[in-house]
């Protein structure tokens, strides 16, 4: 096989993953002294309504002097060029690697005409090829910088949740466009004991500058070799402020430059379908952030949410799980509560995002909630570095396809070699069904909650509770101890042993996941609702099934039947009083 043939294969198979303009992805970020147990935590949903949800893997490689490196474009396979291979790459699963560095993005676009057609380096394979040489996050910025400076960036902006055992970064980065090779970023240290967030707005504002003496908290990209300097919390490209004035996009004074109203300045849109899933996850913390719900609206775009914010608690892996599952609920803004979602409480809209009610080109324009959880999910997850372990037990990284709402966190170990195979690239595509794939289950069942959203729902997310709070139970009280045991003597059998409990978890999952599919058709088939009792259907001595329930719709719904049909469908007579 060629060199780069894993990474090529992966992206080519990958295919289509987002458009620039969809308002897709969520990360959420948790530092160290922000959790629980004392982890670094980082979410991430790869939303995209033609990505296939399936769980990447490089394994650990060396390569001989002189050997490069195909890059291909994430989102279309397109080839972009090769780059220099280093001699070793670190092994690399879904988006964090065997040191615990795990890796997320958002995509923001930005002022256009910043796009280099001449760029190697797309954001996708940043991310990817970066897992493959870094140890750490402070170490994947420097790497990161490079490699946009020296084979140029082919990408829109992006914003990049970087994180380690110790330390959680966000890194904003935007091109010089054509003929100018390179990008222009800045990146920022999330203060212990805070959190923050992203999601397709870029969110970084004013920041400290260098001031060229050693002890300064802020260097520049020339300056990079001081990256691993504790103190260093702010790093930035060098140009970042003379490139914006040769580009005519500031012309203040270099303290009050702000990358993100110069490059990605907050609109409408990118306040109500991009802030406001950033909103929802700072309010669900902090009870200070209901003073923002007009800014989170696109209402008050002046009052602008920090970047980061202190949780009035701490926070889990579980807890990021069912964040990354909101639907705006408990706000004004919650989708399950208008009639747009039906007789059922179902808290998605289908595109487009915005509508009108008519083809005049003058006519108002309304718009549908763009919540954190979505239907359009390909994978996601929450990667969670722990630094009193060894990396490869200390990684865990919770993966999902599909719905967050209705998917399941499966604890997949970092230091795994091999891939479940219900994950695995090449286990069917978006056009092709694979009985063996979860991806197609999860979808399967998905689906059938979104036709009975209030009560399927609830049976396929008491399904989810269940394996959920077991598998984090058992990581914690089991695997991690015994792994560690066998990590003293032989870190491979250590290795080995994660990767079979990882593949075993995964398909325990799948198993329970089928089960479930079924169970709903039996008990949801045709409207109809079967009668259950001590977690079996009800049946009579020859087993005919007991006149199943049929509750019908609300009265919300009712009265708007009424209101669009008039007297349509009045029964005439006592019927109709």
């Amino acid at each position: 096989m060629k060199r780069a043939t894993t990474i090529i294969l992966t992206m080519l198979l990958t295919g289509l993953i987002m458009n620039q303009n969809s308002n897709a992805c969520t990360n959420f970020i948790v530092t160290k002294g922000a959790s629980v147990n004392g982890s670094v935590m980082i979410t991430y949903s790869a939303d995209s309504h033609v990505l296939y949800g399936e769980l990447y893997y490089w394994p650990s490689r060396d390569y001989p002097d002189g050997a490069w490196l195909e890059v291909y474009e994430w989102d279309s396979g397109r080839y972009l060029g090769k780059i220099r291979q280093v001699s070793h790459t670190y092994s690399v699963v879904g988006n964090m690697n065997e040191h615990q560095l795990s890796i997320g993005e958002t995509t923001y676009g930005g002022v256009r005409g910043l796009n280099d057609p001449d760029g190697i380096i797309d954001y996708g394979s940043l991310i990817y090829i970066t897992l493959q040489r870094a140890k750490n996050a402070r170490e994947a910025i420097k790497i990161m910088s490079d490699l946009v400076s020296e084979y140029g960036y082919a990408s829109s902006g992006e914003s990049f949740s970087i994180a380690d055992p110790d330390e959680a970064w966000i890194l904003e980065m935007i091109g010089k466009g054509p003929g100018n090779k390179g990008a222009v970023w800045v990146a920022r240290l999330i203060p212990d004991g805070y959190i923050s967030a992203h999601a397709n707005q870029a969110r970084i504002t004013t920041f400290p500058l260098a001031t060229g003496k050693k002890t300064s908290t802020s260097i520049t990209s020339k300056d990079l070799r001081r990256i691993f300097d504790p103190a260093v919390t702010c790093v930035y490209a060098h140009d970042v402020i003379d490139f914006a004035r040769s580009k005519n996009l500031f012309s203040g004074n270099d303290a009050d430059f702000s990358f993100s109203d110069t490059f990605n300045p907050v609109s409408f849109d990118g306040a109500r379908f991009c802030e406001m899933r950033v909103w929802a996850f700072f309010r669900a913390v902090n009870g200070d952030m209901e003073k923002y719900k007009n800014y989170a609206a696109g209402h008050d775009l002046a009052t602008r949410m920090p970047l980061w914010i202190k949780p009035d608690r701490k926070i889990s892996n579980y807890d990021l799980m069912n964040f990354m599952r909101d639907h705006l609920e408990g706000t004004e803004f919650d989708m399950s509560k208008d009639i747009g979602a039906g007789p059922f409480g179902l808290p998605y809209r289908w595109r487009p995002l915005t509508w009108k009610v008519s083809d005049d080109p003058n006519a108002k324009i309304y718009c549908n909630e763009r919540a954190t959880a979505t239907q359009q999910t390909g994978f996601v997850f929450v990667a969670e570095s722990r630094s009193w372990l060894p990396d490869p037990i200390g990684g865990i990284f919770w993966f999902g396809v599909d719905d967050a709402t209705t998917t399941v966190f499966n604890p997949i170990y970092c230091g795994i070699t091999e891939i479940p195979e219900c994950f695995r690239t090449g286990n069917g595509n978006l056009v092709t069904y694979s009985p063996t794939s979860a991806f197609w289950l999860f979808n399967q069942v998905a689906n059938q909650c979104y036709s009975r959203y209030d009560m399927m729902s609830s049976d396929a997310i008491k399904i989810q509770k269940q394996l959920e709070t077991q598998y984090v139970r058992e990581t914690t009280e089991k695997i991690d101890k015994e792994a560690l045991e066998l990590y003293e003597n032989d870190v491979w059998k250590a290795r080995d042993y994660l990767t079979d409990y990882s593949v075993k978890t995964a398909q325990n999952t799948f198993d329970d996941w089928k089960k479930l599919s079924e169970y709903l058709l039996v008990k949801y088939i045709d409207g109809n609702i079967k009668r259950e009792k001590d977690g079996k259907f009800v049946v009579s001595e020859v087993g005919y099934p007991a006149s199943p329930m049929q509750p019908g719709y609300d009265d919300k719904w009712k009265k708007s039947v009424i209101q669009d049909t008039g007297n349509k469908l009045l029964v005439p007579g006592d019927g109709g009083h």
